[in-house]
C-alpha cells in the first residue's frame, strides 16, 4: 500500500507528460457522478478549465450548487449543469439516464466517480443494500443507459473511479446483496470496487468502439474516507493525497489522446497501466464467474427499468 500515498504520486508524477493534458475539450460533453466533493470536484474543475461542457450529478441539491457557482467562477466556464439524483434509488437511477438521453444529444464522456461506503447494512426502497445499490447496480444502470448515446459521439469514453481495496476482493456473484455473514461496510465497498473492475472488463469487450478504463487514484482525502474511516483519515491524514493529485489520471484518461492508445478495459494508477491483482493473484476469477455475474446484473437492472 505505499504506492498509493501523496509520495508515490510526487514520485510518480516526475514521469508524466505535461503536454498529455495540454487539450481542449470545448464542444465535448463530460457526465460526472459525484462531481460536487472530493475527486469528482477536482475533476470536474480541471475538465471546466479545459472547456468541457460539464454535467454535475450529485445528491444534495445545495451542495451541488455551490460547487458549480465555485467551477463557473474559477474557470469562467458557464457551460456547468446539475443534475440531482440519489444514486441508491435503482429507479431514479434509469429514469435519470433515460430522460438525459432525450434531453442531450451528445455525451462524450461518462466518469463513474461517486462512492458510498456504509457502516451499517441499510436497504433502499426497493430492498436493495445500499452500497451495492449506489456503487455496483447505478453504475452498470448508467453505463447500460447510456450506451447508445456515447456510440453515436465522437471518441467517447467511460471511467471509472474504483479503489485499491478492490485488490484484497475476489468477485463473489453469490451474496451480492450482503445478506449472508457479519456486514463490514470497507469490504463490502472494497467487494463493489472489484465488480467494478469485472463490469469494466465485461463492457469493453462487448462495446470496442467505446474506451473503458477503471482506476484507482491513490489514498485521498476525501469526505467518503473521512466519514466512514476517521481513524484511518487522522492517523494517514499527512499522507493522504489531495483532491486533485487523486483526480490527476481521472482528468488524464477523459482527455489526452495518450490515454486511448492503451486498450480498453484495463486498470490504471497515475497516468499508468497496472494489474488488477496482486501478484499471487487468488482474487481471479474466472471467465464464466465473470459473464454470470453480468446475466446478474442484466437481469436485477431489468427489473426496475421503467417501462
Amino acid at each position: 500500500f505505499l504506492n498509493i500515498s501523496m509520495g508515490a504520486y510526487l514520485s510518480a508524477s516526475k514521469n508524466f507528460v505535461e503536454k498529455d493534458l495540454e487539450t481542449s475539450v470545448v464542444g465535448r460533453s463530460f457526465l460526472i457522478t459525484g462531481a460536487n466533493s472530493g475527486i469528482g470536484k477536482a475533476t470536474a474543475m480541471a475538465i471546466a478549465k479545459k472547456g468541457g461542457t460539464i454535467h454535475m450529478v450529485c445528491r444534495n441539491k445545495d451542495k451541488a450548487e455551490e460547487a458549480r457557482a465555485e467551477i463557473v467562477k474559477e474557470s469562467g466556464n458557464k457551460e456547468i449543469y446539475v443534475h440531482i439524483l440519489d444514486l441508491s434509488e435503482t429507479k431514479k437511477v434509469w429514469e435519470f439516464a433515460e430522460s438525459f438521453k432525450k434531453k442531450y444529444k451528445t455525451l462524450n464522456v461518462l466518469i463513474n466517480n461517486a462512492g458510498c461506503m456504509m457502516t451499517m447494512r441499510e436497504v433502499n426502497g426497493e430492498g436493495l443494500e445500499k452500497s451495492f445499490a449506489s456503487n455496483s447496480l447505478a453504475v452498470y444502470i448508467l453505463i447500460k443507459s447510456l450506451i447508445p448515446l456515447l456510440e453515436k459521439s465522437t471518441d467517447p469514453r467511460v471511467i471509472t473511479v474504483s479503489s485499491g481495496g478492490m485488490l484484497v476482493q475476489k468477485l463473489r456473484t453469490g451474496n451480492l446483496q450482503s445478506q449472508r455473514g457479519r456486514y463490514d461496510g470497507t469490504m463490502v465497498y472494497a467487494q463493489n470496487k472489484r465488480q467494478q473492475v469485472v463490469m469494466t472488463e465485461q463492457f469493453a469487450k462487448a462495446h470496442p468502439n467505446i474506451h473503458f478504463s477503471v482506476m484507482h487514484p491513490g489514498w485521498v482525502d476525501t469526505p467518503t474516507i473521512a466519514n466512514a474511516m476517521p481513524d484511518f483519515h487522522s492517523s494517514m491524514k499527512e499522507r493522504l493525497r489531495t483532491p486533485e493529485q487523486g483526480a490527476d489520471t481521472v482528468v488524464w484518461l477523459a482527455v489526452s489522446e495518450a490515454a486511448v492508445k492503451n486498450p480498453s478495459g484495463r486498470f490504471f494508477q497515475d497516468r499508468q497501466m497496472v494489474s488488477a491483482h496482486l501478484p499471487l493473484a487468488w482474487t481471479h476469477s474466472s471467465q464464466l464467474e465473470d459473464q454470470k455475474f453480468m446475466s446478474v446484473m442484466e437481469d436485477l437492472a431489468k427489473s426496475f427499468q421503467p417501462h
